[in-house]
């Protein structure tokens, strides 16, 4: 069965003032104007998905706000997922091994490097690292997401040149 993984880094952030917590970080102007072409191209490309995971961190979940706007995914089914917060390619392997099997197109966002990573493992690809706001597109071919730890997808499209 085809599965799609769409994988986004979140949008660009402020940089952090002396002793906020990295985890609290939000976005910036241009980085919610990110979130929203990021949304559209998604839209455009994509149509619907099935399943939104993210990091739970405020600039990643700002982030998975948005995108759920502009695919008209409902905001309360976003899951907030502590694991993903700084997560590497293991952890983010991990949960989404637990995906429900109906569950056919799916959007996580997340943090490098551990999403750079991901892309890079599951495709097999010297991908460049992912900046704020990009987002790619991961064909599979698994029964159930349980073996996603051992599938290599087919990278098959990015918005890398369109969100700057």
């Amino acid at each position: 069965m085809q599965r799609t993984l769409l994988i986004c880094r979140h949008a660009e952030t402020y940089e952090p003032y002396p002793l906020q917590p990295d985890f609290e970080r939000e976005l910036t102007p241009h980085g919610l104007h990110q979130a929203n072409q990021t949304g559209k191209w998604l839209r455009e490309n994509f149509v619907k998905i099935d399943s939104l995971l993210s990091s739970p961190a405020t600039r990643a979940s700002a982030t998975a706000r948005s995108l759920a706007s502009r695919l008209y995914f409902d905001t309360e089914r976003i899951a907030y997922l502590p694991e993903l917060y700084n997560a590497r390619e293991a952890e983010l392997l991990h949960v989404l091994g637990h995906l429900p099997d109906e569950a056919k197109q799916v959007l996580l966002v997340g943090h490098n490097p551990g999403i750079t990573k991901l892309a890079r493992d599951l495709t097999g690809q010297q991908i460049g690292y992912m900046e704020p706001g990009n987002v790619l597109a991961i064909t599979l071919t698994l029964e159930t997401w349980e073996g996603i730890h051992v599938q290599t997808g087919v990278l098959l499209r990015h918005n890398m040149e369109h969100v700057r």
